[in-house]
């Protein structure tokens, strides 16, 4: 008889005259019930007891129904594992949108990638068949019901740049774990400055750009981000040197800086390549401001929204295509402001946050749902601040950090993959404002 395919017994070429009994039992031409060939076909899987731990290692040849309702779980797969070695894993409770499972492949490879690679499932009522290759590829899923895309990849965030409670420019940058972790300050790399923005690029990577200096000019600049966080020198600077300048990335591998002010207020546009190569000025659409933000939406699209147009602050919009192109003006939603910040959340939907409405500071929230359009205020969560930065982690989850309360401050504000915004984390890093964020790996 031949094997399963996905979790479907294949009858055909099995040289079995199939038919069905009287109880729609599926017969051999002996009479006798499939059943137990179908659990041979499954590689004999043994199920073992629900599983409700926040760690566990599996074992091949076994099943595991795991709850994830109190915590989230974090399974071990097999050091060594042989050809056709199985596992199953499914969501007892269907909480694993909520609390996911994470697979450490122990050494081993997973759909090809290395161990560094942290893979979360995080579908309710999900389960995962996953079945031992070789060493090249590794453990393979043959099925993962209830999704069609593969398990999410876990990013790490980084925040940097900005000017420190001695009002002095800033090259220090602090990394976000996986889990919205802040870690301390790493030494400066390129030049430090001030109200510049950062986007990801080519899938993994990140960039920093543009700025100023404190008392000084306006840069043009870029300092790239690798997948493992780490920054990169200079690169000369192309396009027009600005400040107080927005970014986000677009068609799923590229990104784009917009706006800023140049001694003037512009509506300019960079582009930036798959491989961190950023263009030179496309011609402004939209009204030229500074102090906007940016991030990604949908799949592969993108907004800037908000920010002052050297008379007022507004909370107009510019939706960007998966080509990069930018849309004329959107009626703004919410409360106007500048200085704020944004990013994705829920793997297709965005959040801005926080910033200066004029002469005060706000904590309020916009969603932005997975077709671009900006939802009413959400109150408050977290300190009130301006120029602050904010960035992916995780799998769908977000973090604004850092900015300036009255003076340069450290905290930051998780966001949950429902675009839930936490209360205050206190600070680790060096307190900065004017800073920027990105995620990488």
């Amino acid at each position: 008889m031949s094997g399963i395919v996905g979790s479907k017994l294949n009858i055909r070429g099995s040289g079995l005259a199939a038919k069905l009994g009287t109880d729609g039992q599926v017969l051999t031409s002996a009479g006798v019930g499939v059943q137990a060939a179908f659990e041979d076909l499954a590689g004999g899987i043994s199920w073992q007891a629900v599983e409700t731990g926040s760690t566990m290692t599996a074992v091949a040849g076994e099943g595991y129904w795991i709850d994830t309702t109190s915590n989230a779980c974090t399974i071990t797969l097999p050091g060594s594992a042989s050809l056709g070695d199985t596992i199953i894993f499914a969501d007892y409770a269907r909480n694993w949108g909520t609390n996911a499972i994470t697979i450490d492949s122990n050494g081993l490879n997973y759909q090809g990638d290395a161990d560094t690679s942290v893979v979360e499932y995080t579908t309710d009522g999900q389960s995962v068949n996953i079945v031992y290759s070789d060493a090249t590829q590794g453990w393979i899923p043959i099925s993962d019901d209830d999704v069609t895309d593969a398990p999410a990849v876990l990013v790490e965030g980084i925040v940097g740049f900005g000017l420190n409670a001695s009002t002095a420019d800033v090259g220090l940058t602090n990394l976000i774990s996986n889990t919205g972790v802040v870690a301390t300050d790493t030494a400066a790399v390129g030049t430090a400055r001030d109200g510049l923005a950062a986007c990801e690029f080519g899938g993994d990577k990140g960039i920093f750009g543009f700025g100023r200096l404190i008392g000084g000019a306006n840069q043009n600049v870029t300092n790239l981000v690798s997948n493992a966080g780490v920054v990169a020198t200079d690169t000369t600077g192309v396009g027009t040197a600005r400040r107080l300048i927005a970014a986000c990335s677009y068609g799923t591998d590229k990104g784009i800086f917009g706006f800023g002010h140049t001694g003037s207020y512009s509506g300019v546009t960079n582009l930036v390549s798959n491989v961190g190569v950023v263009a030179t000025d496309v011609s402004a659409v939209g009204t030229a401001r500074a102090d906007c933000a940016g991030c990604e939406y949908g799949t592969d699209t993108a907004i800037f929204a908000y920010g002052h147009d050297g008379s007022s602050y507004v909370s107009l919009s510019n939706l960007v295509n998966n080509s990069g192109v930018v849309a004329t003006d959107v009626t703004g939603v919410g409360t106007v402001r500048g200085y704020l910040a944004a990013c994705a959340y829920g793997d297709d939907k965005g959040i801005f946050g926080f910033g200066d409405p004029g002469g005060s500071l706000t904590a309020v929230t916009n969603l932005v749902t997975n077709v671009g359009v900006i939802g009413t205020d959400v109150t408050g969560v977290g300190t009130a601040r301006m120029g602050l930065a904010a960035c992916e982690y995780g799998a769908g989850k977000g973090i604004f950090a850092l900015g300036n309360d009255g003076s340069p401050t450290g905290v930051s504000n998780l966001v949950s993959n429902v675009g839930v915004v936490a209360s205050d984390t206190a600070a680790v890093a060096t307190a900065k404002k004017e800073t920027a964020g990105c995620s990488f790996g």
